[in-house]
């Protein structure tokens, strides 16, 4: 539903019960799956930054004011979302050099994947919350110098649990762009406007897996891995450096949260006690373990097994993440507000399910022998159907609440985060040597989401509230 104009405040208050000032009629008053995407289409959609005048009061230079920031608005945000595919995507390449270097095993290795990743997750607990609270800019830059700090240590890890460690403290540092990113876009749009734009901040941030394995795999013709890391500090300075000039506060003070660490936690469980959000927030996790387990094992599956070079498979993944930016534009600009997203997203969940199966099928010698172009089709199959299962999972969820943005974008960045990093040393549990837990962890993970979409969210009991033909 369009917002009301009443003050942010009521708008984000969190109820404890159905009655009372500045609540909704009932606690977390759902705005419906793609049906709280159907808005008057008089309604003004962005929210005027900080220093504006509110919705209910703004002067047409001032809604002109807030539209001349909206480039540089996604341009920032899109740095932030693109920092973590950069963490992780430059990394690939140098896998099994690192494994070599620090004479480990692949399963050692793969662990400073999910170390990243476990660091993303609980990152995103503690700044979510603190965003709330104190706004959204203190926290980011705090999170950006320690993500500094750290990846500067990696590139002198002279052993692989030191390297675990500070990939540790680079994912809970780097967790601040992630979560505050979701936040800010909660606080600027509304509607049908807010899953546009995470359709477009995925074209933005999408860019980065591309080029990201490309940087990596170049970076290694000239140096070694700790070169990637070198890259990825510099990377994170200008990124501090942007936010700090550019990304102004948007969370005015009389719209923030006041309680401490007990009024955080009452409010995350008010928000999981929302049976279709959370059931969207487990459903994008468990699509994101299907897409992390083809991140952490894809370097081996296509270097290892199928012998192929540091530029093939840099290129490949680029390839990938084509499809996915793609299919995401496909969402954003097609799809939304013509098709029911939970449609669009059921669709998305079966294409997953059955690129994962054909995978499984490949990888255990079904079809006989493969070659990488089959398993290569495999996966870019699934990586396309990622661009509608993920940006419609949060649009769904968070237009669920209009409240506590940093804590709903916590407990989704979380959610995602702690699976994949649960998903990820499992590929490589039985050696280097086989793609078959890749698969499998695919399969089973794929298979969980659309057993939860359907069981939890369930869509077809709230098809009579979609209007507008969403």
């Amino acid at each position: 539903m369009p917002d009301s104009g009443g003050s942010r405040a009521q708008r984000e208050h969190i109820p404890t019960s159905g009655t009372g000032p500045g609540t909704d009629s009932a606690p977390l008053t759902p705005h419906g799956d793609a049906g709280a995407l159907s808005v008057d289409p008089g309604a003004p959609q962005v929210t005027a930054p900080a220093g504006l005048p509110a919705a209910g009061g703004r002067t047409a230079p001032a809604v002109k004011a807030a539209r001349r920031t909206g480039f540089l608005v996604t341009m920032v945000l899109g740095g932030l979302t693109a920092l973590p595919p950069l963490s992780m995507d430059m990394y690939l390449p140098a896998l099994p050099a690192v494994t070599d270097s620090l004479a480990a095993p692949a399963a050692t290795i793969q662990l400073t994947l999910t170390a990243c990743l476990a660091g993303m997750a609980l990152g995103q607990l503690v700044v979510g919350p603190m965003s709330d609270r104190w706004g959204r800019r203190r926290p980011l830059l705090l999170g950006m110098v320690v993500y500094v700090i750290a990846t500067a240590i990696c590139a002198l890890a002279p052993s692989a649990e030191l390297l675990i460690a500070f990939r540790l403290l680079q994912g809970l540092a780097g967790a601040a762009g992630i979560v505050i990113a979701r936040a800010v876009v909660r606080d600027l749009y509304d509607g049908v406007e807010m899953a546009r734009f995470f359709s477009t901040l995925m074209l933005i941030s999408g860019v980065a897996p591309i080029i990201a394995p490309l940087i990596g795999g170049q970076v290694m013709r000239f140096t070694d891995w700790r070169g990637i890391f070198v890259v990825l500090t510099g990377v994170g300075i200008v990124l501090t450096l942007v936010v700090w000039r550019w990304l102004h506060e948007t969370l005015p003070p009389g719209s923030r949260h006041t309680g401490g660490v007990t009024d955080a936690l009452r409010t995350m469980r008010g928000l999981l006690a929302d049976r279709v959000f959370a059931g969207y927030m487990i459903t994008g996790g468990l699509a994101f373990a299907v897409l992390f387990a083809y991140i952490s094992a894809s370097p081996f599956v296509v270097q290892e097994i199928y012998g192929a070079s540091p530029q093939t498979f840099s290129l490949l993944f680029g390839l990938n993440s084509i499809g996915l930016i793609a299919v995401g534009q496909i969402n954003g600009k097609l799809l939304v507000g013509r098709i029911s997203l939970d449609k669009v997203l059921g669709f998305g969940l079966a294409v997953i399910v059955l690129a994962a199966v054909a995978l499984l099928l490949m990888t255990t010698g079904v079809f006989g022998e493969v070659g990488l172009v089959s398993i290569a089709a495999g996966l870019f199959v699934l990586m396309s159907a990622m661009g509608v299962a993920m940006p419609n999972t949060n649009a769904q969820a968070l237009m669920r609440t209009k409240h506590a943005a940093g804590s709903a974008s916590a407990l989704l960045g979380t959610s995602s985060f702690l699976i994949g990093a649960i998903a990820s040393p499992l590929v490589g549990i039985a050696g280097e040597d086989t793609a078959v837990p890749m698969a499998v962890v695919q399969v089973v993970c794929a298979v969980a989401a659309v057993g939860c979409f359907l069981g939890l969210c369930r869509p077809w009991q709230r098809a009579g509230r979609e209007a507008g033909g969403l």
